[in-house]
């Protein structure tokens, strides 16, 4: 039997607790609840996998060798936060009593802070001079975008043209070169590829607003595998062949590694985490400042354009978009691969 999940005491974790209503209730969705008897471990020192794990009822104790350290009771503060939510982990999470707990991607969760952070903004932007951007809204949150780094999606949309179809019209054609990556802002279209078999083609999907298709053309210099065909009249966003492949494969980020980063910490650079306060508390490299992306723009005059900054997060696509919006300031950036997990021990405090 399934445990009913209480929606708002899922909203109020951190830190989802600081995501927008839409993505908090898109979380809600995917979130399920799992039983946990007294005894049993819920996870062991050292296991390395990136969920973010809360206790929802009972309590749960963590353990480092023999010794309960500390415990974790559900409702509390403590267990509104992620257990002991570093990775490999640091220590053993065992039910005191009978739990109840839920896991949930820390991949989604920052997927959902990072557009959060850097998406509504652009939204809002464009939102200005054009009402009509509920196609922006979804692509926005579409999983295929997420291989996107995050500072190039503003400048992705300014580039791209409006084109009109009519029913019928043929958008792109199987075997033809690629030329275009497209959105649709309006309309629907119906993509098909024909076979030896069916020479007609054979429908294999159907499109409608914030869908976007022609990428895999362009990336991998192949021909169109598929024609896509408009059902409606309809608006599509393109972006030209280019473009696309310069915002997606120019190294506009300066990434290095942790021992890379040291080294520029010793010549003069300082760290910069740009997570939310909450995730800084619980977990930061030492000596760092926490400025957190939403509240970026805002205070990066604070931040002395004469230095230099290695930027860390949980993954690298918060720090990926605050390089980019740091850059357009002149200031010099570095991101931390894959975040702050790969700090020495040492050189972490909470």
């Amino acid at each position: 039997m399934s445990i009913k999940i209480d929606a708002n005491q899922i909203k109020a974790l951190s830190p989802i607790n600081s995501l927008s209503s839409e993505n908090k209730q898109d979380l809600v969705s995917k979130v399920t609840a799992i039983s946990v008897k007294a005894g049993h471990y819920i996870f062991k020192k050292d296991d390395a996998e990136k969920s973010h794990i809360y206790v929802l009822k009972g309590e749960v104790e963590l353990i480092l060798g023999k010794k309960v350290i500390k415990i974790i009771k559900a409702g509390t503060p403590s267990g509104l936060e992620p257990i002991a939510h570093s990775f490999p982990r640091p220590v053993s999470a065992r039910a005191k009593t009978e739990s109840v707990i839920t896991k949930i991607n820390s991949d989604m969760i920052d997927i959902m802070l990072t557009w959060d952070q850097t998406g509504n903004y652009m939204v809002e932007t464009v939102e200005e001079e054009d009402d009509e951007t509920d196609w922006m809204s979804r692509i926005l949150q579409t999983r295929a975008f997420h291989r996107i780094p995050p500072a190039n999606i503003q400048a992705m949309f300014m580039r791209m043209e409006d084109v009109s179809y009519k029913p019928g019209d043929k958008v792109v054609e199987q075997g033809q070169d690629g030329d275009f990556f497209y959105i649709i802002k309006e309309g629907r279209c119906m993509v098909s590829r024909a076979t030896p078999a069916n020479p007609n083609g054979v429908k294999l999907a159907t499109l409608s607003v914030g869908d976007s298709f022609g990428e895999e053309a362009l990336i991998s210099e192949t021909k169109r595998n598929a024609t896509v065909t408009m059902l409606s009249k309809g608006h599509l966003m393109r972006l030209n062949k280019e473009d696309f492949n310069s915002l997606l494969n120019e190294p506009l980020l300066n990434w290095v590694n942790y021992e890379e980063a040291k080294e520029l910490i010793s010549n003069g650079a300082e760290w910069l985490d740009v997570r939310l306060p909450a995730e800084h508390s619980a977990n930061h490299i030492k000596n760092s400042i926490n400025i957190p992306l939403i509240f970026l723009r805002m205070k990066a005059n604070s931040l002395d354009s004469k230095k230099k900054y290695v930027i860390y997060c949980d993954t690298g696509r918060r720090s990926s978009a605050a390089s980019f919006l740091l850059n357009e300031k002149e200031i010099v950036t570095f991101v931390l691969r894959d975040g702050v997990d790969t700090a020495a021990a040492a050189d972490l405090e909470s």
